[in-house]
């Protein structure tokens, strides 16, 4: 009798255990369809797919990088072969490809978020002229800026003899067209290192003058009427360390005589 009732007790008690095994299982899954259900009305609150609110992630950091990037890299005024044999395409490649892109794209990380965010490279250059502390914000504003200058003082089938206005303006102040153009070669091969020549209106009279590196007559209340970039970028892969050669040939061949002369007035 004993050992029947024995058996019966273990067997409850292998029942009982059994069934709260059971219980503790369904409620653990109960716990687990609440945590899915979050997460899936996490989403629905959203009314997106977790790609589709990567997207969205996504495009609110380019919408943040356009506010931010105010300044575009201009398209060039004319094809990259029009100013060859002086200026091959694999130089304007480089040249406006490559290093003007990379003077505007520096700039528009190193203004976004601060004041100078809205402004023109004008302004950003008055503002930051002189001020070591904003130097890198100078360098690649007044870089960006000179660059499309340049490119602007040339022309496919340039050279040869500038408006009468401006060629009278030339001759009251040199001389003579050719004392000017010497001038402009010679204060270019004087310019050690990286920089710019530049033809400049100072008051009622012009002057030639040289700048380095990203300096620029803008910084100092002159104004540029045409410049010549003898950074080594500039003339390198077509003419190697011929620097004299290269700004002769932009003079004879290349130079917008007509852009001067509007840059006058």
């Amino acid at each position: 009798m004993k050992s029947k009732l024995a058996f019966l007790l273990v067997l409850l008690t292998l029942v009982f255990f059994m069934v709260l095994l059971t219980a503790g299982k369904e409620q653990n899954g109960l716990s687990g369809d609440a945590s899915e259900a979050g997460r899936a009305s996490g989403v629905a609150r959203s009314g997106e797919s977790p790609e589709s609110q990567i997207k969205g992630e996504n495009m609110k950091k380019d919408e943040m990088t356009a506010n931010a990037s105010p300044h575009l890299l201009p398209a060039l005024p004319y094809a990259d072969s029009a100013l060859e044999p002086v200026i091959s395409a694999h130089t304007i490649g480089f040249h406006y490809g490559k290093h003007h892109r990379a003077y505007v794209d520096n700039l528009n990380k190193l203004v976004a978020g601060t004041d100078f965010a809205g402004m023109s490279l004008e302004k950003i250059i008055g503002a930051t002229a002189g001020k070591p502390d904003r130097t890198a914000i100078f360098n690649n504003a007044a870089q960006a800026w000179n660059h499309a200058f340049f490119w602007n003082s040339l022309k496919p089938l340039g050279g040869g003899e500038p408006p009468a206005a401006l060629k009278q303006k030339i001759e009251a102040s040199f001389g003579s067209l050719e004392a000017c153009r010497k001038e402009l070669l010679d204060s270019a091969l004087a310019q050690f290192g990286s920089g710019w020549v530049w033809l400049v209106a100072d008051g009622d009279k012009l002057r030639v003058v040289k700048t380095g590196n990203a300096d620029t007559p803008i910084a100092s209340g002159l104004k540029p009427l045409l410049t010549i970039d003898v950074w080594e970028h500039a003339y390198y892969l077509d003419y190697q360390n011929r620097r004299a050669d290269f700004v002769n040939d932009v003079l004879d061949k290349l130079i917008h005589w007509e852009f001067a002369a509007a840059n006058l007035r």
